[in-house]
């Protein structure tokens, strides 16, 4: 079976950037679980899987474009220390969720003053070319209840659970 939209696909990768510095691995952790079409991972590394098969193993290199976007100047502001009252220590590399133009979004402090804090909107990713090592370890068809969800059931899944707790409710 190869890979193509509503397949269920499990993959071990590892993830380097430009300097070949590892950034992320699945190595000693089960396989990551997506469901292809469905932009549950970048979109360059999806395209890059389309038509492989278990077994198959690549080396795919994903521009920004198709990655995490060109970085934005823009999405860097200084905020007054006045909108993080409450919070007793700001530190550069603290995340917070705030309120953007187009919803919530995650954003990174990356500089604190006396007066202002420096935050950042942009994904830690943004602006890198990412470099993959790819095994591909089981392509299946994804269930009803998968395509539904948007996503592969499994490890870290709590829609069973939640299901199972309503019944138990009833």
């Amino acid at each position: 079976m190869t890979i193509s939209d509503q397949k269920a696909v499990l993959i071990h990768y590892t993830l380097k950037n430009d300097q070949g510095e590892v950034l992320d691995s699945s190595a000693g952790h089960p396989p990551l679980a997506y469901l292809h079409g469905a932009g549950n991972i970048i979109e360059g590394l999806e395209n890059a899987l389309v038509g492989k098969q278990a077994g198959d193993k690549l080396q795919v290199t994903v521009e920004p474009a198709e990655a995490y976007g060109e970085y934005d100047e823009n999405l860097v502001q200084e905020v007054p220390m006045e909108s993080f009252a409450g919070i007793e220590t700001i530190e550069p590399g603290m995340q917070f969720h705030a309120e953007g133009p187009f919803g919530p979004q995650i954003v990174t402090v990356t500089a604190v003053t006396e007066e202002t804090v420096v935050v950042d909107a942009n994904a830690p990713l943004a602006g890198e070319t990412l470099h993959f090592d790819v095994e591909v370890v089981e392509v299946r068809d994804a269930t009803k209840d998968e395509l539904e969800h948007g996503h592969i059931h499994g490890e870290g899944c709590d829609h069973g659970q939640e299901e199972e707790a309503h019944a138990h409710e009833e």
